[in-house]
């Protein structure tokens, strides 16, 4: 399925939603807010040609939180056509999205929501018009930091084309 003419995200990768797990926990009672940002598929190894699988959650810097919001100022975030959507919490649980929370989804392909406790199932996902929707955890080796972080110019023009 294609989602703005790009191919749909698969799943998530399990240690993606591990550190988002983790940065929710140590960020309450406030909200914690990030970025969900994807790879294809096929770089991954997965059997699918089609598809991203979220590999890494982009905290934005000067994000403000508190116990009931998150914000970050849209001139923070990259531009970037690995960004498929967002994660966030709700510190009181609620694993439902408010009036906010859909007006932001309609920026990408899917949205988190982390409630507490933060434990392995305290998480939904859901479509950019607020519905849940199916997000899979996805058991991949992702890159390693140095190699992530190791890329030239020329690599930025190769993704761009390719998208």
């Amino acid at each position: 399925m294609l989602f703005g003419g790009r191919p749909s995200v698969l799943g998530i990768a399990t240690d993606a939603l591990e550190f988002a797990r983790e940065a929710a926990e140590d960020s309450h009672p406030d909200e914690y807010l990030g970025l969900l940002r994807a790879t294809p598929a096929k770089d991954l190894d997965l059997r699918e040609d089609e598809g991203y699988v979220v590999t890494d959650v982009l905290v934005v810097p000067g994000t403000e939180t508190n116990p009931v919001s998150a914000t970050f100022g849209s001139s923070q975030v990259p531009n970037d056509l690995r960004n498929v959507g967002s994660i966030h919490s709700h510190p009181n649980g609620v694993l439902a999205p408010s009036d906010a929370d859909r007006a932001m989804f309609g920026k990408g392909q899917v949205h988190v929501i982390l409630g507490h406790p933060y434990g392995r199932d305290c998480w939904r996902a859901f479509d950019s018009e607020g519905e849940p929707t199916t997000l899979d955890v996805l058991d991949v080796d992702l890159p390693d930091d140095e190699e992530f972080f190791d890329f030239t110019q020329t690599d930025i023009d190769k993704e761009l084309r390719r998208e």
